[in-house]
């Protein structure tokens, strides 16, 4: 059977992954797929630069709609990046009928229905296992190996810059700032790391999982995010004196009501597997109803891993590019007739435990005014740490962990504690998630 045919959107650190990796495991990849994958053609802005990665053999071109418009390519691999461009690439590929691989999870969060609509339409897939979590097969799992189950929650470190900046930041007491400085200059974050210190990244990837597991559309913009920027040192010191590590996790409940679907920074118990993740590495935990717990880690990041997950597409592909559309493994999981209508809550109906740091004058009877207001909230207290003042000191910090609350209770509480006159600045909150 003659070889299928690739043409590569972008050369960069995963596009040049990939070419080495196909590259260099060419006979195992064959084996596997049945047939050779051979990339013929390569758009980059540099076309200087991609020949001397891929050689004279291989047409280097510098429009990319020279390769999406190549009637004799099968396969177009989008690896550009963005939302706009990338959209109207892939949608050319689609409408000329060719396959799609991508690893834009941003392109996918937000334009992902209509992408999977018109390759539906036309009979052809859109794979993306490298959008999320980098070289951990974490779609595969959720579309395939877990579809034997109802998935309850999935819980996820997916952005890694995010991760190497709270690590630094536990092991050695430095601030925010500090380590965001430090992981810029070892190449972790981006000189602008918007999208990875506020949360977006992660939201992304937390969307794409959340409509796979439950079969419901991409809903990026009901998604609550927050992100890193304004956690300070002092509290992942206290949480972990209090037996927690902080995370800052993408999460996908589904609930009575509805979804939630939410990223921010979490407070985990230290003995979870996943609260020992550590450094610029990924993790994801499955809650499903028949196996229970699994757990997916590893490198989430960096040109090879990334390829690893895009060539597993390609060869996927290539196995089922002459099946009957029909019979394929759909987009989202679920039949594309049965995607449902579960709604996204909104952050104020979640449930979930809380982490509050509040000071306050170091005097009788603040502890009791602060849970007379939980009380009456009907918000319970699981755990306390009320810290020694310092030499001369007339305040000090009172650490809080609730049992599970609706978020909506929190935040009317909050606002009364603030308006003690014993309290004095803000009370930090953060999530807090047993994961059990």
């Amino acid at each position: 059977m003659k070889p299928i045919k690739v043409g590569l959107l972008g050369i960069g650190t995963v596009g040049s992954g990939v070419f080495h990796v196909l590259q260099r495991n060419q006979q195992e990849i064959m084996r596997r797929a049945g047939r050779g994958i051979e990339i013929t053609m390569i758009a980059a802005r540099n076309t200087e630069r991609a020949r001397k990665i891929c050689g004279d053999t291989i047409q280097v071109v510098a429009q990319a709609s020279d390769v999406v418009n190549n009637p004799e390519i099968d396969i177009v691999v989008e690896l550009i990046g963005g939302y706009e461009t990338a959209r109207e690439l892939v949608l050319q590929a689609i409408a000329n009928g060719k396959h799609v691989v991508t690893a834009n999870k941003a392109l996918l969060a937000i334009h992902g229905n209509e992408i999977f609509k018109a390759a539906q339409e036309k009979g052809v897939m859109v794979a993306f296992e490298a959008a999320v979590a980098g070289g951990i097969p974490i779609i595969k799992a959720l579309r395939e190996g877990l579809t034997a189950n109802r998935i309850e929650w999935i819980a996820g470190i997916i952005n890694g810059t995010t991760n190497f900046i709270l690590s630094e930041m536990r092991d050695k007491g430095l601030s925010f700032q500090e380590v965001l400085k430090q992981a810029q200059e070892l190449g972790y974050a981006e000189a602008d790391p918007t999208f990875d210190i506020e949360g977006v990244d992660a939201a992304h990837k937390a969307t794409i999982m959340a409509s796979i597991a439950y079969g419901i559309p991409m809903q990026f913009d009901k998604a609550y995010v927050e992100g890193i920027t304004q956690l300070e040192a002092i509290d992942i010191q206290f949480a972990e004196e209090l037996g927690y590590r902080i995370k800052l996790l993408g999460i996908a409940k589904r609930v009575a009501e509805g979804v939630e679907l939410r990223v921010h920074p979490t407070l985990v118990p230290a003995k979870r597997l996943i609260a020992n993740v550590e450094g610029a590495m990924n993790a994801v935990l499955v809650q499903s109803d028949a196996v229970g717990t699994t757990l997916y880690y590893g490198k989430g990041a960096g040109s090879e891993p990334t390829a690893s997950s895009v060539i597993a597409d390609l060869v996927d592909v290539t196995r089922l590019a002459t099946a009957d559309p029909e019979h394929r493994v759909p987009h989202l999981a679920f039949q594309p007739d049965a995607i449902s209508n579960l709604p996204i809550l909104p952050i104020e109906e979640v449930t979930t435990s809380y982490y509050l740091r509040m000071h306050v004058e170091d005097r009788p009877g603040v502890l009791a005014d602060v849970t007379r207001i939980l009380a009456d909230l009907t918000i319970s207290i699981d755990a306390m740490l009320q810290k020694e003042p310092g030499d001369g000191a007339t305040r000090t910090d009172i650490i809080i962990l609730t049992h599970q609350t609706k978020e909506k209770h929190i935040i009317a509480a909050i606002e009364k504690i603030e308006q003690l006159a014993t309290v004095s600045g803000k009370v930090t909150k953060l999530r807090l998630e047993e994961l059990n």
